[in-house]
């Protein structure tokens, strides 16, 4: 997926969020904006309200939600495969994974994040 085509799926251009969270235990998915907020706020200790995006996953691994804070309301965004499941650990160090725009999109087509090695950054001050 290109990430024009998941812009457009998500209403929002990813590059606008501050920061990505994934929730890293299986949820309810039966809750809604209020049960997630919640979440985020007892479990995770982050503001709702900062602007940051919130993912969720079900313990079935073919849903996912997303939950935003979009300057007058939240905004909850639902996709559910049809035939397949999304690449999930099954144990996280932490309950909560910071994820790039890129990381997002790559697990929301399928990608198995947690597999990917990228080049480590290089810092250099000079050249000799």
């Amino acid at each position: 997926m290109d990430q024009r085509a998941l812009e457009a799926d998500c209403m929002r251009d990813l590059s606008t969020f501050p920061q990505i969270f994934l929730y890293s235990k299986y949820v309810d998915f039966r809750k809604s904006i209020n049960g997630l907020s919640e979440i985020v706020e007892s479990e995770l200790k982050i503001k709702p309200f900062s602007g940051a995006m919130f993912v969720f996953m079900g313990r079935s691994r073919d849903r996912i939600k997303v939950l935003y804070w979009d300057k007058s309301g939240f905004a909850l965004w639902y996709k559910r495969l049809e035939e397949a499941k999304f690449c999930w650990k099954r144990s996280f160090e932490k309950d909560v994974i910071t994820l790039t725009p890129e990381e997002f999109a790559w697990l929301l087509s399928g990608v198995d994040v947690w597999k990917i090695k990228t080049h480590c950054a290089l810092n250099y001050e000079s050249f000799s």
